[in-house]
């Protein structure tokens, strides 16, 4: 049997340790009595030990029937244990247990065939009532236990929207284990009779209770504490779920306590029916979809159209003699459901009131943040009204220099002046890392310096990056906040909604740093650890600021705004969007100018299907994200493991780790690779909680360059030609593999076996290779591996563009609209009269935002010097897409004059005759 460290989850354990069992119990019936029963014995029974310390946490199969199991399988009627076994492992695969009963005996009149989920239709499916487990926390002897389960039983009705069954645990530790553990649970009950420490001993469970809570803190604690400390705990974890909590301490102990995401408490009252309502209530409040619903409310009224859009209602299809395919592919729903209207119950999007303001509301509230606003034109847009809400003429933001280009274009329609900030290069694999904190640091102290720190408005990074780099947010805010207390941080979140619904990966998202930041402020603790730092830091040298972990004021203002792409990786058509807001001074500062560039950039015609998919994608997150983004993440895990542990994949590939895309001195924590062929496993918490910058494990860098292939070949003419694997993102010589909550398992495999396929193919194609044949391959391959450009770094802005040479930062605006007059610019060749004119020392300027694809972002900004760093660098480019460079033309630049006749000309260096 496997060893637990060989799994990642212990729901990957639980689901590999039933289909052990049900493989063995089958083997089992085919040859007891021989001498391969002995072993098999064995192995059930360890399978059985292993299961035991898991089944308890889940209502299905139920430690009844899973007691009874074991006892089929000791007195030796293997039959009955082999139906039994088949029964509950396809209940689990389908999901039928969500459905209907599942009767474990065989003389039981159910018909699994005719009840096979997989036959359902999805109307059908639709239709049922969502299934939920609640948990139920209280040390209860097995009789009490039942009588608990009996009584919740008893309380449903036939009208309930939802059904659930109940799971009861003794102990804080377990209910811990279990909320991190079962994502079908929906809601907590806490019972005043519940202990601290759970029986359970298992390696993969602890390592539960570590993540979830440091317990040594609570161990002295009173047990009348336990209950409120639970509900705490829970929120940090899974702040989602409702919990109720059944207490005997008077009114006036509890109004006091913080009791995170406890709904209600319940006196000492078994009063059943009460909270058999509340629990229902609770989870009613986030099924609720409010736009979603009243678009599907009015796609059933009789209406007639007098207003725009002919294909409203589907009349100007199913009227058409030529374009009934177009009807027939999409069916009749989505044409109902067509609309300009803003009434008959539905809303507007620039002005909500109605069901848009109440879903926007929900998704605030799913989300973490203060105020949240959809978009259905994609993230683009929604970073260019975050940038113009905040930014005026003349006001200094500091930019992620390889951000999105739709930042880039956001800073010239703002008239901002930007200080670009460098990332770590990571040369090797031609791509770039994130942007070290020392560097914002140093922009901030030399703009203070220079008496310009009233000027900086933001601070604009991507977290998580493309590749997958995450930032230790609130060590960020914190010590930026320490130089600039009312800083405003714009986190470009667009591959990074998902996070929200993962405990270990929340704690990195400006959402839920922005609250915790808030809290930790009005401290007394907080503002005692500032007191004593700036008596401390008195008179200290910029170095030593440098080399300090600095602590912010606490009048520090928390202003943090990220913008999400929910259809990259949620739940939602494509483009659609969200703007989520946690800025103290929004109200009072940032309202009426956010409302206004939401007008400026926002359709009045926009797309209700994505507006009620943004809905939709809110309450699955809601309901459902904590399942699927551990999914997501585990389905990532398996193909790491695969890749890095399979020989002959081992041959020409290989998986990025930590090691590879972080430095040694930004990983505090020491963890270099999250599974390791002699160690398995390393526990991502520890680095996500410490590291300077963390790995994404959902977004699998795979480095290609032992093919032969470079990235963009391997991506087009292999994965996606020849197998029809569908990626983004590649580099010179890797690509990158993204799990999403879609992603299953077979997904991995299948991706797997098309690896194992090239490298066998390669294996014989230079197993047949001439001399010559294998030299070009060597060739290529060396190419690919060894002889990488180094990546520029920004070089400046051009004299002209900037007030004063003591600061980097550079009048984009100025520079853009200059190259709308034609006279001003000129096109010099890479080759050719560009590097003649670097070579003779002339400072040449670029007249265009250039990107390459990939990498995706400007390696050169209108207003931006040339520098022989970048010219390298561009004619080192093997890619076919260079947005902003005309192959016939050349590259296009300022001409000296234009930039002679700017007012910053004076400050021009005398170019090289």
């Amino acid at each position: 049997m496997d060893s637990v460290s060989d799994y990642y989850s212990a729901t990957q354990l639980r689901a590999d340790r039933w289909s052990a069992l049900r493989e063995s119990v089958t083997t089992l019936c085919r040859d007891n009595g021989t001498r391969k029963s002995t072993a098999l014995k064995k192995h059930v029974t360890d399978l059985f030990d292993s299961l035991a310390l898991i089944e308890p946490y889940w209502a299905f199969p139920g430690m009844a029937a899973f007691d009874h199991m074991r006892r089929q399988f000791e007195h030796g009627n293997y039959d009955d244990l082999s139906f039994t076994t088949n029964r509950v492992k396809r209940a689990l695969t389908t999901g039928a247990y969500r459905r209907r009963s599942i009767p474990l005996d065989r003389d039981s009149t159910d018909d699994e065939e005719h009840n096979d989920e997989a036959m359902l239709s999805p109307e059908a499916r639709a239709m049922a009532r969502p299934y939920f487990e609640v948990l139920i926390v209280d040390n209860v002897s097995d009789q009490q236990e039942r009588w608990l389960k009996s009584n919740v039983t008893r309380m449903r009705r036939p009208e309930d929207p939802f059904h659930y069954e109940a799971v009861v645990v003794p102990s804080l530790e377990d209910a811990l284990i279990a909320v991190l553990f079962n994502h079908n649970i929906q809601a907590i009950v806490v019972r005043p009779g519940l202990v601290l420490k759970s029986s359970n001993d298992n390696e993969i469970l602890a390592k539960y209770i570590h993540n979830a809570s440091h317990t040594d803190d609570i161990e002295g604690m009173q047990p009348e504490d336990y209950g409120p400390e639970l509900c705490r705990l829970i929120d940090r974890v899974r702040p989602e779920l409702d919990a109720y909590l059944v207490t005997e301490r008077s009114v006036e102990d509890i109004a006091g306590l913080d009791l995170g995401i406890c709904r209600r408490v319940f006196y000492n009252q078994e009063d059943f029916m009460e909270l058999h309502l509340n629990i229902l209530r609770g989870v009613a409040a986030r099924n609720k979809t409010p736009f979603f619903t009243a678009l599907v409310e009015y796609s059933k009224q009789p209406t007639g159209v007098f207003h725009a859009m002919p294909i409203s209602r589907g009349k100007s299809i199913t009227r058409s003699h030529w374009i009934q395919d177009m009807g027939a592919f999409y069916g009749p729903n989505i044409f109902l459901a067509e609309t300009s209207a803003t009434s008959g119950g539905l809303d507007s999007l620039l002005e909500p009131h109605g069901p848009i303001k109440e879903a926007q509301e929900l998704a605030s509230r799913a989300f973490g943040s203060k105020q949240t606003f959809f978009a259905t034109n994609g993230t683009s847009t929604c970073n260019k009204i975050v940038v113009q809400a905040l930014v005026r003429p003349g006001d200094i933001v500091l930019v992620d220099r390889d951000c999105h280009k739709s930042h880039h274009y956001g800073m010239v329609l703002a008239g901002a002046e930007v200080v670009y900030l460098d990332s770590y290069p990571l040369n090797e694999y031609s791509m770039y890392g994130a942007v070290p904190l020392r560097e914002i640091k140093h922009q901030l102290l030399a703009l203070k310096a220079a008496g310009k720190l009233d000027r900086v408005r933001m601070l604009l990074l991507t977290n998580c990056t493309f590749d997958g780099l995450v930032y230790n947010v609130q060590r960020v805010m914190e010590e930026c906040l320490a130089i600039k207390p009312d800083l405003v941080f714009l986190w470009d979140e667009a591959w990074f909604a998902f996070a929200r619904f993962s405990p270990t990966y929340r704690q990195r998202t400006g959402m839920r740093t922005a609250n915790n930041l808030r809290k930790r402020l009005r401290t007394d603790e907080h503002k005692r650890e500032y007191e004593l730092q700036q008596t401390e830091l008195e008179d200290a040298s910029d170095e030593v600021l440098l080399e300090t972990r600095l602590v912010p004021p606490p009048n520090a203002r928390v202003r943090v705004y990220a913008t999400q792409s929910t259809h990259k990786t949620l739940t939602s058509l494509r483009q659609g969007s969200m703007i989520h807001v946690n800025d103290q001074d929004f109200k009072g500062e940032v309202e009426q100018s956010f409302h206004e560039a939401y007008m400026t950039h926002t359709s009045t015609s926009p797309n209700y299907q994505i507006i009620a998919s943004l809905d939709v994608g809110r309450r699955q997150v809601e309901l459902e994200g904590f399942e699927f983004v551990q999914r997501q993440i585990e389905a990532a895990m398996s193909l790491r493991k695969a890749v890095s542990s399979h020989p002959m994949l081992q041959k020409y590939f290989k998986v990025l780790t930590a090691g590879d895309m972080i430095p040694e001195h930004h990983r505090q924590s020491g963890v270099s690779s999250y599974f390791d062929n002699d160690q398995g496993w390393t526990d991502m918490w520890d680095c996500w909680e410490q590291d300077d910058f963390v790995l994404d494990a959902t977004r699998v860098t795979l480095a290609v360059g032992g093919t032969g292939w470079d990235g963009d070949t391997f991506k087009n003419s292999v994965l996606m030609d020849k197998y029809g694997i569908q990626i983004n993102k590649t580099s010179r010589n890797t690509v990158l593999f993204m799990t999403n909550i879609g992603t299953t398992r077979s997904s991995v495999a299948y991706l797997i076996e098309v690896l194992v396929e090239i490298a066998n193919e390669l294996d014989e194609l230079l197993d047949d290779a001439s001399k010559m044949e294998r030299l070009s391959f060597d060739r290529r391959v060396k190419n690919l591996t060894e002889n990488y450009p180094p990546l520029p770094d920004f070089s400046r802005f051009h004299d002209a563009f900037r007030p004063d040479d003591i600061t980097p930062e550079g009048d984009i605006r100025t520079a853009y609209y200059l190259s709308y007059t034609e006279a001003n610019c000129d096109y010099l060749e890479l080759d050719g009269s560009l590097q003649e004119a670097l070579n003779a020392g002339k400072e040449v300027v670029s007249a265009s935002f250039i990107i390459p694809y990939p990498p995706g972002f400007p390696i050169l900004v209108p207003g931006q010097v040339i520098s022989q760093e970048i010219l390298a660098f561009m004619r080192a480019l093997d890619v076919n897409e260079i947005h902003g460079y005309r192959a016939d033309l050349g590259l296009r630049v300022f001409t000296p004059e234009a930039l002679a006749a700017l007012p910053g000309a004076k400050k021009l260096k005398p170019a090289a005759e």
